[in-house]
């Protein structure tokens, strides 16, 4: 047994679910493991989050415990060794968005249209101060990925795009005005949130994956929404659901199309870097397969007049053609922790 796999025995003994069957449950782009436990006819998850690995449990009980007070439906941490990065959890179920939506696709607006009113009631209130905020500055910084990883992975020079994120921040600048900043918890997607009928309003919004919240523009959770790396969202329900999201929460449709698309460029550029650096750094390859459709969002995005010198300064972007997805996985370096 590692050393590792012992402090998980301690801390499930401490917790008293030492007898559990431990299975486990498909995990993310991040260094945490999950394992669903079955111990007498009831059901936890255990969150391994190794502190050598960069993560913080911390950050995801004070975020947890932040939207359960607001009524929300995020797992209801049952013990935590916050030294170690071990989480019980709550089971929330495994009635993922994702999953319900690619088993009946006539769901789709049905389960879109709670996750938008979520969004809108989320905007309603007080930002913690625990978080930091996702600002013009910010998310320019997170575009010198695109020459740091993509570019590279695409076998083309870092040059080319030297100048997008300073592009970026004044164009954010100008579209997004005086936009009061929101929580935000960024990685708000149809694999990241749960059903759950049986409650009540925003409540049956089952919550995962917010450890990372910020204080961003109130676009960047509905881009996250609707502009969906690993599944497809009708066109006719990302329209739907962004008219939905303007009339509740009061916002002019021209003025939030246009910030709306410059915050899905800014994340896709941001995507197309991330999953380079995972294949590339990581030796997973297997997000290669996504970035097609990432870079479909990108080109609908600059389509948008507002878009338009951050068009120009990412002209020479090479495209993640068949061909340089092909290579990547073939050439691609061990991977290095």
């Amino acid at each position: 047994m590692t050393e590792r796999g012992g402090a998980i025995e301690d801390f499930l003994r401490r917790a008293g679910w030492s007898r559990a069957s431990r299975h486990p449950l498909a995990g993310d782009a991040s260094a945490r493991r999950y394992e669903r436990l079955v111990l007498d006819g009831q059901t936890a998850i255990l969150m391994d989050a190794p502190p050598d690995r960069g993560e913080d449990v911390g950050r995801f009980v004070r975020m947890a415990n932040w939207l359960l007070a607001q009524g929300y439906s995020a797992p209801k941490p049952m013990a935590q060794d916050l030294s170690e990065g071990f989480l019980l959890l709550e089971d929330m179920g495994d009635d993922l968005v994702a999953r319900l939506t690619a088993a009946d696709p006539l769901r789709e607006r049905e389960l879109y249209a709670a996750a938008t009113d979520f969004l809108v009631d989320l905007g309603t209130r007080p930002v913690p101060g625990f978080v930091r905020p996702l600002n013009a500055d910010a998310l320019a910084a997170l575009l010198t990925w695109l020459g740091e990883w993509y570019m590279p992975a695409m076998a083309a020079d870092p040059a080319a795009v030297a100048e997008v994120p300073a592009t970026f921040a004044r164009l954010y600048r100008v579209l997004a005005r005086d936009a009061r900043p929101v929580l935000s918890l960024r990685d708000f997607h149809a694999e990241n949130l749960i059903w759950l009928p049986e409650r009540q309003g925003c409540a049956r919004l089952g919550l995962l994956d917010f450890q990372d919240a910020v204080a961003a523009h109130p676009a960047y959770d509905l881009v996250s929404l609707l502009q969906d790396a690993r599944r497809e969202v009708s066109l006719a329900t990302e329209a739907a659901m962004i008219e939905r999201f303007c009339a509740a929460s009061g916002w002019n449709r021209d003025d939030f199309g246009a910030i709306y698309a410059l915050l899905g460029a800014q994340r896709s550029l941001r995507i197309l870097a991330v999953f380079a650096r995972l294949c590339l750094h990581l030796g997973r390859p297997r997000y290669l397969d996504f970035m097609p459709r990432v870079w479909g969002y990108l080109q609908r995005n600059l389509a948008h007049p507002a878009l338009a010198p951050l068009a120009a300064a990412l002209a020479g972007l090479p495209a993640p053609t068949e061909a340089a997805l092909t290579r990547l996985k073939v050439d691609r370096p061990c991977p290095t922790r």
